[in-house]
């Protein structure tokens, strides 16, 4: 499996508190069948971005684990003005390593209507968003047919796999389930930030999507989806989503 978003860094952002606890943390992911994981700190106005500094913090960690699993250097970026400005002017700077898809978080407190046109921006610039834990978005849970349209518009889709397992409670896993249903999720990756409450752990989500969805559908969300972006290819799995039946999710 290939989880494109942890934060796994040690402080830097919200995530890992010390080089122990990402050592281990890397290693929970090598030991449930993860080979790749993507590093993506937090860009916002809160913690700084700076990629060379993190490019730095990713070799060391990668030389501390050898070769239990590969890490790459991402960003979960959020989409502020000055961000979406920084990133237009520098696309590669927040994306996946030497790729074209890019991590972007929506507020939880307001999400404008000129979002879709920040999507087409990036595009423009080279960049396929990934819109981040939607289902966790309580804004976004009342309208998730937004959601779906911007998977109609070529954005990726990626849910938190422990929503689907009910770890972020009834609402979240209901979203994740309707976004299913409508053909809109595109990858499943566990926004992991330590080794107790938010781990590195994907294969309990595959189960959980192998069981409702089948095992193809589950294998692509954790394996040749998130594969093909790390290694900058379009989504093998792709299907059109669903734009009509909407109803909120959250109901």
């Amino acid at each position: 499996m290939v989880d494109i978003h942890s934060h796994i860094l040690p402080e830097v952002d919200d995530g890992s508190k010390s080089w122990e606890i990402s050592v281990a943390m890397c290693r929970m992911a090598a030991a449930d069948g993860i080979t790749h994981q993507v590093a993506t700190p937090h860009a916002n106005d809160t913690y700084h971005y700076d990629r060379a500094y993190l490019q730095g913090l990713v070799d060391h960690l990668q030389a501390l684990i050898g070769s239990a699993l590969t890490i790459s250097l991402g960003c979960d970026f959020h989409l502020s003005y000055d961000n979406l400005q920084d990133v237009l002017a520098n696309p590669a700077r927040y994306a996946i390593a030497g790729t074209q898809y890019m991590l972007v978080e929506l507020s939880n407190y307001s999400v404008p209507q000129q979002i879709t046109d920040c999507f087409t921006q990036l595009g423009d610039r080279g960049i396929t968003a990934i819109i981040t834990h939607p289902e966790r978005n309580p804004i976004l849970r009342e309208s998730m047919q937004r959601v779906v349209e911007w998977a109609e518009q070529g954005c990726v889709i990626q849910v938190t796999g422990s929503a689907l397992t009910g770890s972020w409670g009834e609402r979240a896993r209901r979203a994740a389930q309707w976004l299913l249903e409508h053909d809109a999720v595109h990858v499943l990756a566990t926004d992991a930030h330590d080794t107790e409450k938010r781990v590195p752990v994907l294969s309990s989500a595959r189960d959980a999507a192998t069981e409702i969805y089948g095992e193809d559908v589950a294998n692509a969300l954790v394996e040749a989806n998130p594969r093909a972006i790390i290694e900058s290819k379009p989504l093998p799995y792709f299907p059109r989503p669903v734009m009509s039946g909407y109803r909120k999710s959250s109901g």
